[in-house]
């Protein structure tokens, strides 16, 4: 593998009215979304990550059971299969976040990670699902209305250019699954998101960079941008970006504008600062059972 590889990250827009039928929504956001991998790819990104469950609206903002209708097998589905096609044709690697049926009606929040060569390599589920009201409009991050939990823990891609691990929106809240992915081998973290203006945003540059520090490995963050209507629960603030295993920005997108994110990863740095601050060599996991008891 080579020591500097080139990551690109997608941040964009939903451009159809949450009101118009699934089929469309989707149709219209993997037509944007192919000419924006494309763009990536002619950027010479060999790693390219897509927003949280990228085509169509961030539909947890209600509980309505038409957006069932936009899950798919993985890696069966017709999405997963097209996309491996064009990393086939591309030659990059891509983290695909879809949503997942399973049987007749078992639904995960999955990214699909698929290889330079466009074989499907694995996938990755969402372990920790939020619920919890925006604003007083009844809006909200109603995902387990949507979503189980994860099961398939944090597993590592060896791909092409780098292993890569995943982490999804909600779950950069925790440091646990973090830590799991550094100790399982990631190189690079990519944390696919939805997440608007609020609450929270204060902590999009906080809490990341400090996982890349303390498991000392790159984090690539991904948000969409744009308020969604009919919901216009607050604006997705975008801002996606690389940072390094010092916490240091190697790259950020703008806050508002539809954007493909090229930078580029170094894994010499991630030697350097593992072998300076010796993090896993001074962990002491034997005294952290406390902390994955059951609380009374």
């Amino acid at each position: 593998m080579a020591d500097i590889i080139r990551i690109g990250l997608i941040q964009s827009k939903n451009d159809v009215d949450g009101d118009e039928p699934v089929h469309l929504h989707k149709e219209k956001a993997i037509e944007k979304h192919e000419r924006m991998v494309r763009e990536a790819a002619a950027k010479g990104a060999q790693i390219i990550c897509l927003q949280e469950i990228f085509y169509g609206p961030y539909f947890c903002a209600e509980q309505q059971p038409k957006w069932y209708e936009s899950a798919e097998e993985v890696p069966n589905g017709p999405t997963v299969q097209h996309f491996s096609s064009l990393a086939r044709e591309l030659g990059t690697v891509l983290i695909l976040p879809v949503y997942e049926r399973v049987g007749i009606g078992t639904y995960y929040n999955t990214a699909a990670v698929i290889d330079a060569d466009g074989t499907y390599l694995g996938k990755y589920r969402k372990q920790h699902i939020p619920h919890v009201g925006v604003g007083s409009s009844g809006c909200g991050f109603w995902e387990k209305y949507y979503f189980k939990p994860g099961n398939l823990g944090y597993p590592v891609f060896e791909t092409a250019f780098a292993k890569v691990g995943v982490y999804i929106c909600y779950d950069r809240h925790f440091p646990e699954g973090a830590r799991l992915l550094g100790l399982n081998g990631a190189e690079i973290v990519f944390n696919p998101s939805a997440t608007v203006a609020g609450l929270s945003e204060y902590l999009w540059k906080l809490e990341q960079p400090a996982h890349a520090v303390a498991n000392g490995y790159y984090v690539a963050a991904i948000n969409r941008v744009g308020t969604e209507a009919p919901w216009n629960m607050g604006e997705f603030y975008g801002q996606s970006y690389l940072v390094d295993p010092r916490g240091q920005f190697v790259a950020m997108g703008s806050r508002d504008q539809d954007e493909v994110i090229v930078a580029e990863m170094d894994r010499n740095k991630i030697h350097e600062v593992r072998d300076t601050w010796q993090f896993y060599r001074d962990r002491r996991p034997e005294t952290y059972e406390d902390m994955v008891k059951l609380l009374p």
